[in-house]
């Protein structure tokens, strides 16, 4: 099947199938005679597994790793427990991350909603004060 084809039925568009074959997450299909790619059943396949791995979780590094040890013949699932592992710990430092900013957020906020009115030329002085007690 061509690549809008193969791109349809996946669900992706064709440039993300072409962007997977330089990544090396799908083999190079064969080409036509006048030089289409023809990709096989075997690429859909593909395709719809990388869309479900990347929905559990998985960054495309750890989907190429999994595809690769699958295809020499290895069960692949201790590699996925530590691949989720380690996403569920690079996910909850961002929580925490996102957290002490929201609460960053929140106390600039009502800084600047407590704030005099700004002398002309100011650019803000709740930034400047956030940023001298941090400096300090």
């Amino acid at each position: 099947m061509r690549i809008g084809e193969l791109a349809e039925q996946a669900g992706v568009k064709p440039h993300t199938v072409r962007y997977y074959e330089r990544e090396g997450l799908l083999r190079a299909p064969r080409r036509t005679q006048s030089g289409y790619r023809d990709y096989g059943p075997e690429a859909l396949d593909d395709l719809r597994f990388i869309k479900k791995a990347q929905a559990v979780g998985l960054a495309l590094e750890d989907v190429r790793e999994v595809m690769a040890i699958a295809s020499g013949g290895k069960p692949p699932c201790d590699h996925v427990r530590a691949a989720v592992r380690a996403r569920l710990g690079e996910l909850e430092q961002r929580l925490r991350e996102l957290g002490a900013l929201r609460l960053t957020l929140l106390r600039t906020l009502r800084r600047l909603e407590r704030a005099p009115r700004p002398k002309r030329g100011c650019r803000c002085a709740v930034i400047e004060e956030v940023a001298a007690r941090t400096s300090s």
